[in-house]
């Protein structure tokens, strides 16, 4: 479901009234907050998918780092997760069923959070996630309605994971022209971001004291870009040329990796940006789909050399500006 479709679904709901709700879905923000005192906030999300690499370890892994992301995300630190899980028991082994969660325990752990529980169904189509809490202080959440003309936008993981997902699946289906692109260190790399948690970025936000920040998922580089823009009421001005993407990418979009979520993050922004003479591969891989990516963080200026030296890998990708007729501009 794209960013348009949850906009006519929750349009006709009333939003919650409590002033204890911190952060609700009106902003299309990464996680709830919910005051529980003066220095304690709990931040509250669930995500799960499909498989998008077919090593169960690695999917249990890439699903639970995704799911953590939310809270990290919001300048929260996980506490307890719950297990999703919807299985075909009478197509696979529960032996991978098994992998699937310890590869998600494992990567929980390295959170320094906990399973507590879950709940499983059986299905026709294999699905994993969490259910995660997690808590923040009030006075330092990072909040995508907090950008501010002026700060830089730093970006903390290559993009374009979306679109190798899907070439990696053509090449396991036996589509020779996607196997001389999926090499062994091209897939290494990819797994390596999707795995790696954004908890080291968010806390280094907040060492900044950074109030802005997202997380790059389903929505895409530019959907998620657009929902700070408009949480904000600013500009985002992106430079596409300093986007850091997974090697790779471009050639496998090249020979036909896309997907309809692409498609469908692609006609959702671009009513919203103003572009200058943008490759089709380029506006692609912004638009593309993440699992598991980095945060998008809105950095005051003085502080960039600071967050830069902490977070391995952050790039400076634009900057945000006061708002202009488009939400955001690629140059």
């Amino acid at each position: 479901m794209g960013p348009g479709d949850l906009s006519e679904v929750l349009a006709p709901l009333p939003a919650s009234k409590d002033s204890r709700l911190l952060v609700g879905r009106e902003t299309f923000d990464d996680a709830g907050v919910y005051l529980l005192s003066d220095e304690i906030a709990l931040v509250q999300t669930v995500d799960f998918f499909a498989p998008i690499v077919d090593d169960p370890y690695d999917f249990g892994q890439i699903a639970a780092a995704n799911a953590l992301s939310d809270v990290y995300a919001m300048g929260g630190q996980p506490l307890t997760a719950l297990n999703i899980v919807a299985f075909p028991t009478g197509d696979l082994p529960l032996s991978v069923l098994t992998e699937i969660l310890r590869g998600g325990q494992d990567k929980v752990h390295e959170a320094g959070a906990y399973i507590v529980g879950g709940h499983s169904i059986t299905d026709t189509e294999l699905k994993y996630g969490l259910s995660v809490t997690g808590r923040a202080h009030p006075a330092f959440l990072l909040r995508n309605d907090a950008a501010k003309a002026g700060d830089r936008l730093i970006l903390t993981k290559p993009i374009g994971n979306g679109i190798l997902a899907t070439a990696l699946k053509k090449a396991s289906a036996g589509d020779e022209k996607f196997a001389p692109i999926m090499t062994e260190n091209v897939v290494a790399v990819m797994l390596a971001g999707m795995k790696a948690l954004n908890g080291p970025a968010s806390r280094a936000a907040l060492a900044a004291t950074v109030k802005c920040a997202t997380d790059i998922t389903g929505f895409g580089l530019l959907g998620h870009a657009s929902h700070i823009a408009r949480a904000s009421n600013v500009t985002l001005r992106i430079h596409a040329a300093s986007v850091p993407v997974f090697p790779g990418t471009f050639e496998a979009w090249s020979a036909g990796a896309s997907s309809d979520g692409l498609k469908r993050n692609a006609a959702y922004v671009e009513p919203m940006v103003k572009w200058t003479d943008q490759a089709p591969e380029m506006r692609a891989v912004l638009s593309d789909p993440q699992t598991s990516g980095g945060l998008l963080v809105c950095v005051p200026q003085g502080r960039v050399a600071q967050y830069l030296s902490k977070v391995e890998g952050a790039i400076e990708i634009g900057e945000v500006i006061g708002r202009e007729e488009s939400a955001i501009e690629v140059n």
